[in-house]
């Protein structure tokens, strides 16, 4: 079980809310190579069975967290993926080279697929027009190519939901190199409010997420997990134990937790634990037992 990213901070700033070495992974906040204010508040608004967010990759950038929270989080003996979000293929393989000299960091997921920015070839959009390089296979396969030549830590590329097509866009990736696909991510989607005539967010649009997206997301890794070798680890509206399993089912290998942990910073390893309960339920010992084996 994994913690998503960007629903724990760096990591650090849960350990005393939760027990971060029972988790298979925390992947770190997004980061930039520089320092990032983000969106204009409101940043969350609320929506029924689900969340939307506009934080706009806020951080401190990639220096700053491998001298002042890497160093930290290798005290809690929890494997450390560092999610990384360049603006060009260049910018990523300078950030990759960065994290391959890192002490601490078990693997890279290269963010392909915020839809609260617009970057690369179209960073010169209209307002509101949502392009991530996970859009467009050839852009995907420049991204990951780029960030596997400038380390020998397992890249992971982060793949948008909101595509026309996924398996095209992940087969791209596996062409140049990823170690495994994260799928997926947010949906790009909007809440005005009726009374005001405005958005609830400052950056008018944002990302949807929540149990509301947990079916659309299961779908996807049902439908690429039979288009692709890799492992994929699935996410998208996990609350329960059993919404982990449908993700299993579909074919995952991995699963993280998000938005949950919200309401409940305890979520990844209250799933992780009610996961181990029904594997025992089910006389089973191995959660890989249930990967790939819905009942067609």
């Amino acid at each position: 079980m994994l913690a998503a990213a960007g629903t724990l901070g760096y990591g650090v700033e849960f350990a005393r809310a939760l027990p971060l070495h029972e988790l298979g992974a925390i992947v770190t906040k997004p980061l930039t190579l520089r320092p990032r204010g983000g969106s204009p508040p409101p940043r969350l608004a609320e929506t029924p069975s689900g969340m939307l967010n506009a934080v706009g990759l806020q951080n401190i950038g990639l220096d700053a967290f491998l001298s002042d929270k890497l160093p930290a989080l290798r005290a809690h003996r929890v494997p450390v993926i560092v999610s990384l979000l360049g603006e060009s293929p260049e910018e990523a393989a300078q950030m990759a080279a960065s994290i391959e000299r890192a002490d601490g960091a078990a693997a890279i997921e290269l963010n392909l697929s915020c839809p609260n920015i617009r970057h690369g070839a179209h960073a010169g959009a209209p307002p509101g027009f949502v392009w991530t390089a996970a859009q467009d296979a050839e852009a995907t396969e420049a991204y990951v190519r780029a960030a596997v030549s400038s380390t020998r830590k397992p890249v992971i590329a982060k793949l948008s939901p909101d595509v026309t097509d996924l398996v095209p866009i992940a087969q791209a990736a596996e062409r140049a190199g990823a170690a495994a696909l994260t799928i997926g991510n947010t949906f790009a989607a909007m809440s005005i409010d009726a009374a005001t005539r405005r958005s609830r967010l400052g950056a008018m649009t944002g990302g949807l997420s929540g149990p509301a997206i947990r079916a659309l997301a299961v779908y996807r890794v049902w439908y690429t997990a039979r288009s692709v070798r890799l492992p994929i680890i699935g996410l998208g509206g996990v609350v329960r134990a059993e919404d982990a399993v449908e993700f299993f089912l579909a074919g995952a290998t991995a699963v993280a937790v998000g938005t949950a942990t919200f309401a409940d910073p305890k979520a990844p390893v209250r799933v992780l634990r009610g996961l181990a309960r029904c594997l025992a339920r089910h006389g089973m010992t191995s959660i890989q037992q249930l990967r790939g084996a819905l009942v067609s």
